[in-house]
Parts: C-alpha cells; sequence; structure tokens
C-alpha cells in the first residue's frame, strides 16, 4: 500500500466516523450536545469533501500512478472487512455473557 492511499483510507474513515458520530449525537443529544454533533457531522463531510477535491485537482499525488477511485474502492473493502468482523466479534461476546 502506497502512503497516499494509507493517507486517503485515513482521512475518508475520519471522515465518515465523525459524519456518523455527528448524526448520532445530534440525533440523541440535547441542547449544547446537539449543536457539537451538527459541527461533528459538518466536519466529517468537510473533510470527506477536502480531500476528494484535493485529489481530484492533483494536489495530493494523484500523478504518481495513484488512482482516487480505486483507493475509494480499497476503503470500502477495507471497512466493510472490519465492520463484519466487528460485528461477529460482538456476537460471539454476547454469546458468551448469555450463556454465562
Amino acid at each position: 500500500m502506497q502512503i497516499m492511499e494509507f493517507v486517503t483510507i485515513m482521512l475518508l474513515t475520519l471522515g465518515l466516523g465523525l459524519l456518523l458520530a455527528g448524526i448520532f449525537t445530534a440525533y440523541f443529544g440535547r441542547g449544547k450536545s446537539r449543536m457539537v454533533g451538527v459541527g461533528l457531522a459538518l466536519a466529517g463531510v468537510i473533510l470527506g469533501l477536502l480531500t476528494w477535491i484535493a485529489h481530484m485537482y492533483g494536489i495530493a499525488g494523484a500523478g504518481d500512478g495513484y488512482v482516487f477511485m480505486d483507493t475509494i474502492w480499497l476503503a470500502i473493502k477495507v471497512i466493510g472487512a472490519f465492520v463484519i468482523g466487528a460485528i461477529i466479534t460482538l456476537g460471539i461476546f454476547l454469546l458468551a455473557i448469555m450463556k454465562t
């Protein structure tokens, strides 16, 4: 994995995490925490857009045989594998806890 692929996946994952945490906090929060949630969600969207814009305009190493869309698909695979593994782990954990 090239360094730019790593940085892109890291930034996109951070953006997605901020977006999801912001939506969760804005939905379930009250008062100030709701505003923090909106800010987190907005920061996630902005980070994702800035990452995409940087690669579309060649700012972030797009000329070195680096293909942004291939990295997006790699990121989806990596995040998907993580989520599937986390769900399996959670299921095994809950099964073990309920059996004891």
